[in-house]
């Protein structure tokens, strides 16, 4: 059962309500979502490109720009390096693509998942200087790769690094942290200590889309010229999980718009291998559908693949990349699925199920699918989750954490066995020697801080809201948030005591639940339920019996009455519109 909370910030809504000419509802929605002073209010309710912060406010995004014109000019062969993942992979098509229009002598290279591990290497250093390359930049990582650009410079060439991730640090006497700078010739970065951009949740596309304003800006192109590219850019934006506000607010909603009607040849075959060619593109099927087929081949193959399709200049080309993408996604689901099931199984037949932190070794397991198994997991038994499995040097693995346990934090305390590790408070990937393993799980365990109650999930209400409060306009000044992700969640309603008339089990597993509810006066509204129906039964036989649930069944008078915590939507279903609330929790 999960621990519901209603926030409950004291703002005088009405005052607040007057000087944005928004509704108290949306006022109140914005300040439980921390959105609270003028500008990220102004940029939430109208995100337009002219609400987007000066680029110049970039630490060294000056000196970057006039370093990548000097090497246009002097027709000095420029290598962009990725990443694997869709962040890194957008981030690589947009800088590519703008630097060819720029005149830039350009290419790029993203490492291998298994071959390389994530980020800048040696290796990739030491081709590129083979293949006669001057400048490499980097994007959606190089903040951390202290020696291999030391390595660069060694051997003469100009490093710039775009990045988004935290900045390296080592830990000194009493704790204190000291941070690290490389030695790239400019490190464009809003989390640097002496960066004073005004957003620091930009992902890495996003970060790659300023250095993009500015560079068009100094080469005189229109600037307007840029904003065609925030189609791709909401799409990292999503698929990263950073927080939908402020300027990622803008990227996700512009992005969004341009990309319903996309003509980007690699996009519009992916939207129709995947099926969505008649639906209107929402943030659920970029983090759901399109970004996990883009991610997949960094998982399974190469990266390279999904920077292809975005690139295909006909339209054979992008539909044949699109199926390969769609058919590696549906590889890597039944993977995700046969490692989930293992990890159960092993929580379930040992000792780690008395554990408050998982670490769960899968010998078999697919290195890339690590942390999405350890997600699934924590999701499941809401425990801090760790999957470890074989990799060439060693046990590789990564981590998925619940709010109250800072996973970088506390893999901090057990350096000592780790070869490598890396993260932030909610995910981390590590490596480690495979007799470290055991050790590891123990001091976890050990050293941890949580106790049973944070192992409850909790959910937080925005409000308590009556039925008969609930209108057609109330629900589309709801829907003014959209669109919903980290940072901006979907709003979450509750009310006690909400009389249900009947039950219907629907689809063709037999796995949604419908609700006719009454209210008290005597309005009706439908509920939908796609959780597990078996629990529901449990809980109506444990408090009314069984009769009670046959007579719910049956549409017969009964007495049953439930708490709810609901979203509340409209239906449309053969050109009938009904509002429907979508049932989170019960009780």
């Amino acid at each position: 059962m999960k621990r519901w909370y209603i926030r409950n910030r004291k703002v005088n809504y009405q005052q607040m309500a007057e000087q944005f000419q928004i509704s108290q509802v949306v006022s109140r929605l914005l300040i439980n979502r921390g959105i609270n002073n003028k500008h990220l209010i102004e940029s939430f309710i109208n995100p337009v490109m002219d609400k987007m912060h000066p680029p110049t406010k970039m630490k060294d995004i000056e000196a970057a720009v006039y370093m990548i014109k000097d090497k246009i000019r002097e027709k000095k062969k420029i290598r962009i390096v990725g990443d694997y993942d869709v962040d890194g992979v957008i981030s690589t098509y947009i800088l590519y693509q703008s630097l060819i229009k720029c005149g830039a002598y350009v290419d790029y290279a993203i490492p291998h998942r298994m071959k390389d591990g994530y980020g800048i290497n040696k290796d990739i250093i030491h081709q590129s200087k083979q293949d006669g390359v001057d400048t490499i930049i980097t994007c959606d990582n190089g903040i951390s790769a202290i020696e291999p650009i030391q390595y660069a410079k060694e051997l003469g060439l100009t490093v710039i690094v775009t990045d988004h991730h935290d900045i390296p640090f080592v830990e000194e006497e009493e704790g204190k942290r000291q941070f690290i700078r490389s030695a790239a010739d400019a490190i464009i970065n809003p989390k640097q200590k002496e960066c004073t951009y005004p957003f620091k949740q930009l992902c890495g596309a996003g970060v790659v889309f300023k250095l993009i304003q500015y560079l068009y800006q100094s080469m005189g192109i229109k600037e307007e010229e840029a904003y065609p590219l925030l189609e791709f850019v909401g799409i990292a934006t999503v698929c990263d999980v950073v927080d939908l506000i402020d300027e990622n607010r803008i990227f996700v909603k512009q992005g969004l718009a341009m990309m319903n009607q996309t003509e980007n040849k690699g996009l519009r075959a992916l939207i129709k291998e995947t099926g969505l060619e008649d639906k209107v593109i929402s943030t659920y099927h970029l983090g759901f559908i399109i970004g996990p087929c883009i991610n997949a081949s960094g998982r399974l193959d190469s990266a390279r693949k999904g920077v292809e399709l975005l690139l295909s200049e006909t339209k054979e080309k992008a539909q044949e990349l699109a199926k390969e993408l769609y058919e590696l996604n549906q590889e890597r689901k039944e993977m995700t699925q046969e490692g989930v099931e293992k990890a159960i199984e092993k929580i379930e037949k040992t000792e780690i199920k008395k554990d408050k932190v998982f670490v769960i070794y899968l010998s078999e397991l697919h290195e890339s699918l690590a942390g999405i198994v350890a997600g699934r997991i924590k999701e499941i038994y809401h425990v801090p989750t760790i999957v470890l499995t074989d990799s060439e040097e060693g046990i590789k693995g990564s981590g998925r954490s619940i709010d109250g346990y800072n996973m970088f934090e506390e893999l901090l305390k057990c350096k000592h066995l780790l070869s490598k590790f890396g993260g932030h408070p909610m995910a981390a990937g590590l490596s480690l020697q495979v007799e470290n393993m055991e050790p590891l799980r123990q001091t976890l365990n050990k050293l941890t801080e949580l106790t049973e109650e944070d192992r409850i999930p909790k959910i937080t209400l925005d409000m308590q809201l009556p039925l008969d409060s609930i209108n057609y306009d109330f629900i589309q000044d709801v829907h003014t948030l959209e669109p919903f992700g980290k940072g901006n969640p979907k709003p979450l309603f509750g009310e006690k005591k909400i009389k249900v008339v009947r039950g219907m089990i629907l689809g063709q597993k037999k796995n949604v639940l419908k609700l006719k509810l009454r209210s008290p006066r005597d309005q009706f509204f439908d509920g939908i339920y796609f959780g597990s129906i078996e629990e529901f039964e449990k809980v109506i036989v444990e408090k009314y019996g069984v009769s009670e649930l046959e007579k719910l069944y049956q549409g017969s008078n009964n007495n049953i009455y439930l708490d709810l915590v609901f979203y509340p939507g409209i239906n449309q279903y053969n050109g009938n519109i009904s509002i429907q609330l979508f049932i989170e929790d019960f009780r």
